[in-house]
């Protein structure tokens, strides 16, 4: 086999390269965890010195590991890159919680030091001085929890510090979990209106409509494809989703990836409702004046609702409008609510997963049939949809029991 050379006619070693184009060299590795990964560097003589300090720091890694001195942020490293079933969705979820949370402050901490009062302590000041959400510090748990037990597996702890964490935190907090609340018919109409008459925030609306017309979750409304549309029967064809996630490199860039539905529940397809209609129609001749999305994600192109830049809109982005257009809303109303000497009606903050919650209580609102609310949702379990149709019919258990009561001549 021939022998690969640089530009100076020098030969590399296997694993090195040399790029033309701007000159660096290059070292691609496969690390202790499993990844591939690339180092760079302007000369050969750089590189090298790189790729040993690399093996050397490779062996010392697991050495400490082994010795139970390696800290928690190894520890988590190495449990992530054993997760190869995770869909992408949870591996994003799992590494933004980590490195938002956990990176810079527990996960220095030495794994064998790191006792069950530590992760109380954690936990508290998550709750009391942080100002994080009960809901919030569950998911840090359902991360933290099964990356230490990874260390009791492998015989470096004995028990987990964390067990029984969660629990106790949460309890000395009232217990609850803060619920969703879908917004009620007159906050989602004020909404509705006031994007539709600023011209500053407009260009939501249709994504809006799309989102509260069809209960389709973030991950779904911003992959939709004009190939998933027919607008001729009406249809809507659900069968895959958009993931924004945080590269599995050292850029710490974020790329679009597509998901498939986690369940068969997931697969489905969504009868329009005129106004969805009438939204998508409009957007499609507008589009075809001034041209479709090219942007490629994993093959898929095509996406209906995009950025300024001509992207798929990323959940964050979506979030930060809403809030955008929830506080513009309310500054205005508060001063015209004072001008006239009335109480003002404000609109609360909330996040793009309401819009999925609030098309599901106005469908409820509306609807009996459990199963078909069930298949447009598209839970995978109906008692998901039990406990919407239950939360959106507050007055549903007093009304049957009232039902039975006449029905029931037996006492």
């Amino acid at each position: 086999m021939a022998c690969r050379k640089d530009g100076k006619g020098r030969v590399l070693r296997k694993g090195e390269g040399y790029r033309k184009g701007d000159g660096r060299y290059s070292y691609v590795y496969i690390d202790p965890l499993g990844k591939k990964k690339t180092i760079y560097a302007k000369s050969l003589v750089k590189l090298r010195e790189r790729e040993e300090q690399l093996q050397k720091d490779q062996l010392d890694g697991l050495d400490v590991y082994v010795a139970g001195k390696a800290d928690v942020n190894f520890l988590f490293d190495r449990y992530i890159s054993t997760k190869t079933e995770l869909r992408s969705t949870t591996y994003s979820n799992y590494l933004y919680t980590w490195n938002h949370f956990i990176r810079d402050t527990f996960g220095k901490k030495k794994v064998r030091d790191v006792k069950y009062s530590d992760v109380l302590f954690f936990y508290t000041d998550l709750i009391n001085n942080q100002g994080l959400q009960i809901n919030t510090l569950e998911t840090i748990n359902t991360v933290l929890r099964p990356t230490f037990q990874l260390a009791v597996r492998d015989d470096i702890i004995r028990k987990n510090p964390v067990d029984g964490a969660y629990c106790e935190v949460k309890k000395r907090n009232g217990g609850a979990r803060k619920t969703r609340r879908a917004l009620t018919v007159d906050q989602q109409r004020k909404f509705m209106e006031y994007v539709a008459k600023n011209p500053f925030f407009y260009h939501w609306y249709p994504f809006f409509v799309f989102l509260l017309g069809t209960g389709c979750r973030i991950g779904e409304a911003i992959g939709i494809r004009w190939d998933d549309i027919d607008l001729e029967n009406r249809i809507i064809d659900i069968n895959h989703s958009l993931t924004y996630y945080q590269r599995a490199d050292d850029s710490y860039k974020c790329e679009f990836r597509v998901s498939l539905p986690k369940t068969e529940a997931g697969n489905r397809r969504i009868p329009m409702m005129q106004q969805v209609y009438d939204v998508l129609q409009e957007e499609y001749e507008r589009q075809k004046q001034e041209g479709f999305c090219v942007e490629n994600v994993d093959g898929m192109t095509n996406f209906v609702f995009t950025n300024r830049f001509g992207m798929p809109h990323n959940p964050a982005a979506v979030n930060r409008a809403i809030k955008r257009i929830v506080d513009t809303h309310n500054s205005e109303e508060e001063v015209a609510a004072k001008k006239e000497k009335r109480e003002p009606v404000m609109i609360p903050r909330f996040s793009c997963h309401i819009f999925r919650h609030t098309f599901a209580s106005r469908f409820c609102e509306n609807e009996t049939n459990i199963k078909v609310i069930q298949e447009v949702m598209g839970h995978a379990d109906v008692s998901t949809t039990m406990n919407i149709y239950a939360e959106a019919n507050p007055d549903v258990t007093k009304s049957v029991i009232e039902k039975l009561s006449k029905n029931m001549d037996i006492f």
